[in-house]
């Protein structure tokens, strides 16, 4: 809006300067004529002929520049028929100066006639001429009054710069209030989008704030779609814990009776119980992060719950020596706190599992690309061991659900499965990799917020 503005008052500015400076010239070179032709009569009133056909008269113009040498305005008669001598002119023409044949300046019907010549200093002069019969006698001479051009298109061009001056400052301003106008039109959607920024970071839960009449009804749309998610997203959580507690008994109660029935058969009753109960507790799980992932942001401090969970690892396996770095800038995981500590706690739980003697944590920022290739700010975490680690042949069947590499090992191969279907649901990046330490070493990558 500003750059349209901007060139429409440009463009505006240019004509008014051009239809201006136009009308100026014409009135200007209007009276410029008017002049010469009203100094013309009055010369030819001044001057007359004697008895014996000189020329006679002491003109007075009335006008100093013809008073001054070589000033560019003169004046001139001279004889035009037999019977006629002698000439005159003014004080300032101190040379004579040649006026072009009646071929290529003819006179008109009144016997006067105008045309361009050089004057004296090399000024465009504009020469105003008539012949004139002075007695009875048909003894006539030739008028000439010389006004300078030069002048009068110097006068032309100091008004241009001067109107060129004031315009380019009102234009200046015309555009600067224009753009204040514009901005400070806009400024109510400025403080919706820093709003939706407070909500999509979590630090607000609504649009607050007082809006023009035009904004409101956006305001309270963007209000209602915000608390529809929430409903939604609570509705979702209620209806998958009534259907996780629902299940829980009957499942407890198939686990319980394949247990007592004993045998191959009750064992894989129970077995099969027990698979259905993790796999249930996992797809609701992904059923709660899809419901929340696309609803208001949430908020999770990364650095006190990775120092909290290695606190608690660290003391569960004393025999394992493990590290943790940290930045020194905050950094804020968008999503639920029990989705990265569950994230956290299967990968720290596994390299704790596999390793010799050390696990190594580090938490750092980065910037990237998210999952739709836009950029986006990000963080990642890698855990590494000193353990036997993957084969790199074999790190993509790591990640499928219930696959373990180890069967010497306690575990349901079910860890790093929920660690990807995690990362995926929050449009992360999991990669298995050869550490340093010898071992393996994971990297997560997920959105931070700002």
């Amino acid at each position: 809006m500003i750059a349209f503005s901007t060139v429409w008052a440009i463009l505006t500015l240019i004509v008014i300067f051009t239809l201006i400076t136009t009308l100026y010239r014409q009135a200007s070179e209007r009276g410029f004529d008017s002049l010469l032709s009203a100094h013309l009569f009055n010369l030819i009133g001044s001057v007359g002929v004697s008895e014996g056909g000189s020329l006679t008269g002491a003109p007075d113009l009335g006008d100093l520049r013809f008073s001054e040498p070589n000033s560019g305005w003169y004046w001139s008669v001279e004889p035009a028929s037999e019977g006629a001598r002698g000439d005159l002119h003014s004080s300032s023409m101190t040379k004579t100066i040649p006026s072009p044949s009646v071929a290529e300046a003819p006179f008109n019907s009144s016997f006067q006639r105008s045309y361009a010549t050089e004057g004296i200093n090399g000024e465009e002069l504009e020469v105003f001429e008539s012949e004139f019969v002075l007695d009875a006698k048909n003894r006539a001479a030739r008028f000439r009054v010389m006004g300078n051009q030069t002048e009068l298109d110097q006068e032309i061009a100091t008004f241009q710069r001067r109107l060129l001056t004031y315009l380019s400052l009102f234009g200046v301003g015309m555009i600067a209030i224009n753009a204040i106008a514009i901005l400070l039109g806009l400024q109510p959607l400025r403080r919706v989008r820093n709003a939706l920024a407070m909500v999509r970071e979590g630090t607000a839960q609504r649009l607050d704030g007082r809006f023009p009449a035009e904004i409101e009804p956006l305001a309270n749309e963007t209000n209602a779609l915000i608390e529809n998610n929430k409903r939604i997203v609570e509705r979702s959580r209620t209806q998958v814990g009534n259907l996780a507690h629902s299940l829980k008994t009957p499942l407890a109660v198939l686990i319980n009776e394949g247990r007592a029935l004993g045998g191959a058969k009750g064992q894989l009753i129970a077995e099969q119980a027990a698979s259905m109960q993790t796999q249930v507790d996992h797809y609701l799980q992904r059923a709660r992060v899809a419901a929340q992932r696309d609803s208001v942001v949430y908020r999770t401090p990364v650095a006190p719950l990775v120092q909290r969970i290695v606190r608690v690892l660290q003391k569960l396996n004393p025999q394992t020596n493990l590290s943790l770095s940290l930045p020194a800038t905050d950094i804020i995981f968008a999503g639920e706190r029990e989705d990265l500590e569950e994230l956290l706690g299967n990968l720290l739980d596994n390299a704790m599992k596999w390793a010799k003697s050390a696990v190594a944590v580090s938490v750092l920022p980065i910037s990237g690309k998210d999952g739709a290739g836009k950029d986006a700010s990000l963080f990642e975490i890698s855990i590494e061991d000193d353990g036997p680690g993957i084969p790199e042949d074999k790190a993509r069947e790591a990640l499928k659900r219930g696959r373990r590499l180890d069967e010497t090992k306690p575990g349901t191969g079910l860890g790093l499965a929920i660690v990807a279907d995690l990362v995926n649901e929050y449009g992360g990046a999991l990669a298995l990799e050869r550490s340093g330490m010898g071992g393996l070493k994971a990297v997560v990558r997920l959105r931070s917020l700002h």
